[in-house]
């Protein structure tokens, strides 16, 4: 029985697709007009209100592009910028901004 389920495993695990196709060199490539409100390695917002994107876990950054594009998530900017972007460029963008060194600092507790 054993045997049964961890075969059973390793067959879903070989057949399943992977997560994330992202290119990260390719994702940087498209990432120019990113860099405009977070900074070219996504390490430099212009405001307060603009989140740092170096360093975020990839999935998140897919998941937050795709709301934007879909609506699900409301943001006038980032739905305009999200809104052509094709399922590839969104994996793209989110290798490369989760491959660059964040500096985002721990909030101390008080």
């Amino acid at each position: 029985m054993r045997q049964f389920f961890l075969i059973s495993a390793v067959a879903l695990f070989a057949v399943a697709p992977t997560a994330f196709a992202g290119d990260a060199a390719a994702g940087k490539a498209k990432s120019t007009v990113c860099a405009a409100c977070h900074g070219p390695d996504g390490n430099k917002p212009i405001d307060a209100n603009t989140p740092k994107l170096a360093g975020q876990h990839e999935d998140y950054l897919v998941k937050v592009l795709k709301d934007y594009r879909s609506g699900a998530r409301a943001n006038a900017i980032m739905g305009a910028q999200a809104a052509n972007l094709k399922d590839q460029d969104i994996d793209d963008l989110a290798a490369y901004f989760a491959s660059q060194k964040g500096d985002i600092k721990e909030i101390p507790h008080h």
